[in-house]
């Protein structure tokens, strides 16, 4: 898999998980401690986040990384 495809995957996964979710960026961004406008950066795949950030995420979504970035299909930890 290819950097870009990985960047794509997750932005994708989430954007999804958090419209899932019914949380706005906003939420989400205050979960991992960054500006609303940074977290949509991750969400359009402008941006890579942090390992601990994307940790946070997966706890938070109760995902595994690894589905996070698109190396598996299953959600669960």
């Amino acid at each position: 898999m290819e950097e870009i495809e990985i960047l794509e995957v997750l932005a994708e996964r989430l954007r999804q998980l958090r419209e899932q979710n019914d949380y706005t960026q906003s939420d989400v961004a205050k979960i991992i401690n960054y500006e609303q406008v940074t977290y949509s950066h991750y969400e359009m795949g402008r941006r890579w986040i942090s390992i601990p950030s994307l940790i946070k995420l997966a706890k938070f979504y109760n995902v595994s990384v690894d589905y996070l970035l698109g190396i598996s299909d299953n959600k669960n930890r």
